[in-house]
């Protein structure tokens, strides 16, 4: 806006073409010049509209004949608007000049003392832009791949320009304006007086500021104090005559500098943008879809016509091959039965001889059988004899010699008795290792039953298998003694506690096997407590901290995994920092069961409602979430099934009274979500499962529900509340749609029904 005396020059500043010299361009064109620089003729619009305000009447100079235009308000956003000016639409720069020609020519001006050419009305350019949106990723449209149901319609963003040339302040007696031209004058000058007004009284901050007193601080509503950016121009005369006025100006401009405007962006959707580009989509498809299918069709004609030549070829070759063989067979038939009876004939011939011969060797061999069995007889009862007469003279001799040693009795007696101890201290070596042995070849049988590493009675260990210790085979192995270490832990404790001493063998060998053990041991839940109680929680996490087997490390993890199913275990495992060593064995591990075994561990964790704030601060939500790195099915279902769990104590404690947290889900602040929503329609049915109840479970608290409408998960809800496969999440998902008043209102926005 230029504002001003008479023949200052604000004409000359604002709406100057610059024909012939273009240094002389005013704002209007330079304006004009810079918008299309920065907009896309193809997706961008500029119209403009010129008007003068002319003795408080809107006039339209663009067409002279629309000489009283009506000033519109909206009720509600109070924006001014004018429907009868003319609008043209701008393509080039060439255009706009013709268009600023046309209404300079049609502006009132008169000859007066102060100046030649004075405007004698207010002048308003209005340039309307409006700019799609194009640089936000939510609002694009994805590859080729992307599908009606995730579109978004574009976004426009509107600007005004308004360029105003206000006439200029003049005192009569210096103009000496007679006549019509005084009565212009005066109007012009009760327009700027309002002007003045309205902007004196923003500077001051009063509540009422009289917009109304004049069409003109109607249509610069906005200009002042309202949702603009405004910039002003005040000029000046160098003469000394008109000092007044000078200081009357700059007085102006001052008092305008000290109003405040509140900017704001104003954006709209492109729906008719939208729409057209879907139509043109659909028709590209339609035309696509009917090309295939005719090429499809042609070759499906083609291969049956393929098929039906190869198939009455190989017929044919087939009944010539057929009859050939046949005609073989039956050939050979005839020569084997041939040559069949001619060995019989033979055979029989034989035997004959063979039995003629055999009747007369067989009676001789039968009574040299029966004169050597007669002998044996005979020797034997001497024999029998002879050991009888050796045994009473031992017994007589025994006496003799008991006789003269009977002293040392005693003495031979004790010795006969540490002897014994320590043999039977020996047999129970032998028996616990017998045991240890027998359950590990036990295993290996197991596992070579199973050599793709299942385990029917663990699925969740899935523990390698067990070689049988080839240091700790004894000659009785095979008296076919098999109890099971279990049997062996309930019949002595002390059992237990030499394969948990092996735990700190230095043999690595004689490691693993013991903790391969004491995990198979944890998988029986009446078994737990007794581990805990002697101390086996407290070695499996000194492994892991202290070797960097990692096969020590997935057997170890594992079996902490079985004692965290007890609520009990989980707070000693939290109690002595047990979550903090298995954060560091996810961290340094690469191997996906080894991470399949800490997920397990965390997953069980996350159960516990007392838990959720140590595992946050002990890292162990955010080793569980970076466990997705590997992208192996059986380590991502695990970690969906902890995010799971974790979503389920939060939503039971958000609908506690007491105790309840009041901010948005932990899950949400760790970056889950995105994760989450990526992994709801997952192919891996385990996964989908847990990641859909983890969708619904966070649903039910209604601080998540901005962040899960702005990352997507909305649609994912109505899918699940639609096409789940198990009926209880999909009635979860549609109760925890029906009750929240933000995911309703965000529905009746998008038109979905659920």
């Amino acid at each position: 806006m230029a504002y001003g005396q008479t023949g200052t020059g604000k004409t000359y500043t604002l709406g100057r073409l610059g024909d012939e010299d273009t240094s002389a361009r005013g704002i209007m064109v330079r304006a004009m010049e810079d918008i299309l620089a920065n907009i896309s003729p193809e997706t961008d619009s500029i119209s403009v509209s010129f008007l003068q305000l002319y003795m408080e009447s809107i006039q339209d100079l663009l067409n002279p004949a629309n000489d009283n235009i009506s000033i519109v308000e909206d009720q509600k956003t109070g924006d001014v608007s004018l429907p009868g000016a003319t609008v043209c639409e701008i393509r080039d720069q060439q255009s706009f000049i013709q268009l600023l020609r046309l209404g300079e020519a049609h502006r009132i001006a008169a000859n007066t003392k102060l100046n030649t050419e004075s405007s004698r009305s207010h002048a308003l350019l209005m340039v309307h832009v409006k700019k799609s949106v194009v640089d936000r990723d939510e609002f694009c449209l994805e590859a080729q791949n992307c599908s009606i149901g995730n579109l978004r319609p574009p976004i426009l963003r509107k600007g005004k320009l308004i360029v105003v040339d206000l006439a200029g302040s003049e005192h009569i007696h210096k103009s000496g304006s007679e006549g019509h031209m005084l009565e212009e004058a005066k109007s012009i000058n009760l327009s700027l007086s309002a002007l003045g007004k309205c902007i004196n009284a923003l500077a001051e901050n009063s509540p009422h500021v009289p917009v109304r007193d004049s069409k003109l601080t109607r249509l610069l509503k906005d200009s002042f104090g309202g949702t603009s950016r405004t910039s002003l121009v005040v000029t000046i005369g160098p003469s000394p005559r008109h000092r007044a006025e000078t200081a009357s100006t700059i007085m102006f401009g001052q008092r305008a500098m000290k109003v405040e405007n509140m900017l704001k962006i104003k954006e709209e959707f492109d729906y008719k943008s939208l729409a057209k580009r879907l139509e043109m989509e659909i028709d590209k498809l339609m035309t696509e879809n009917e090309r295939q299918l005719k090429v499809y069709e042609n070759e499906i004609e083609r291969i049956r016509l393929e098929a039906q030549k190869r198939v009455a070829e190989a017929e044919g070759n087939y009944v010539e091959a057929l009859e050939e063989e046949k005609t073989k067979c039956q050939m050979d038939y005839m020569e084997s039965i041939k040559r069949l009876e001619e060995k019989w004939t033979i055979n029989q011939q034989k035997h004959a001889i063979n039995a003629e011969i055999n009747n007369g060797a067989g009676n001789e061999k039968v009574a040299e059988l029966k004169r050597l069995l007669q002998d044996e007889v005979c020797l034997r009862k001497a024999a029998e004899d002879e050991i009888q007469k050796i045994k009473n003279q031992l017994y007589r001799f025994s006496k003799m010699e008991l006789a003269g040693r009977n002293s040392d009795g005693f003495s031979i007696h004790q010795v006969l008795e540490e002897e014994s101890c320590q043999k039977k201290k020996l047999e129970e070596e032998v028996r616990v290792l017998r045991s240890l042995l027998a359950q590990i070849s036990i295993e290996a049988h197991q596992f070579r039953s199973y050599p793709d590493g299942s385990n029917s009675a663990n699925p969740l260990l899935g523990l390698d298998s067990l070689e049988p210790l080839n240091q700790m085979r004894s000659r009785d192995c095979n008296n076919g003694e098999r109890a099971s270490i279990t049997n062996l832990h309930e019949q002595d404790v002390v059992g237990l506690q030499k394969i948990l001493s092996l735990l700190q063998s230095e043999d690595a060998n004689v490691r693993t096997h013991a903790v391969k053990v004491v995990a198979n041991l944890a998988a029986e839940e009446g078994n737990q407590e007794k581990i805990v109680e002697a101390g086996g929680l407290t070695s499996l996490l000194m492994l892991l901290r202290t070797y960097d087997d990692e096969t020590i490390h997935r057997i170890a993890a594992g079996a902490i995994a079985n004692l965290a199913m007890n609520e009990a275990n989980q707070e000693l495992i939290m109690a002595q920092g047990g979550i903090c060593q298995l954060a560091m064995t996810a961290t340094d591990a690469e191997d996906p069961q080894t991470l399949r075994m800490v997920a397990g561990a965390i997953a069980n964790l996350c159960g516990n409602d007392k838990l959720q704030m140590r595992l946050r601060s002990e890292g162990g939500m955010k080793a569980l979430l970076g466990m997705v790195r590997c992208r192996h099915p059986d380590v991502l279902s695990q970690v969906a099934r902890g995010i799971a769990n974790f979503a389920k104590c939060e939503s039971r404690a958000s609908s506690q009274v007491t105790g309840s947290r009041h901010g948005r889900s932990l899950l949400i602040d760790d970056g889950a979500l995105p994760w989450i929503v990526q992994n709801a329609n997952s192919e891996a049915s385990l996964i989908r499962r847990h990641v859909e109840l983890a969708l619904c479970h966070l649903a039910q608290h209604e601080v998540n529900a901005k962040d899960m409408i702005s990352r997507g998960a909305l649609w994912e809800l109505v899918r699940i509340s639609r096409d789940c496969s198990r009926a209880d999440i999909r009635a979860l998902a549609r109760r925890t749609l029906t009750s929240s008043s933000t995911f309703q209102s965000e529905l009746r926005r998008l038109r979905i029904e659920v």
